[in-house]
């Protein structure tokens, strides 16, 4: 069930992050919107175990997939933009 729940924090966290920052050059799709998500989640819980906002073991929060999510879109946009000249 745990799989399951992060798939959908996931696809919601990469929702809220592209409502956030739209664009032409991000990747759209329920399955690349849920990627975005679940590796925001995952870029937050890495950054916030590295500052210390998070324990070993312990995940980011809904916000803390959406600010992941978000630092990934604009890694997307920086590199999109560079491969068009």
């Amino acid at each position: 069930m745990g799989l399951i729940w992060t798939i959908i924090i996931g696809f919601l966290a990469g929702i809220v992050a592209k409502w956030i920052m739209p664009g032409k050059n991000e990747p759209s799709g329920f399955i690349l919107t849920t990627i975005l998500g679940i590796v925001g989640a995952m870029v937050a819980t890495y950054l916030g175990q590295a500052i210390g906002w998070y324990q070993a073991g312990q995940g980011a929060g809904f916000i803390g997939a959406v600010v992941g999510a978000l630092i990934l879109l604009a890694i997307y946009g920086m590199i999109a933009k560079r491969s068009q000249g």
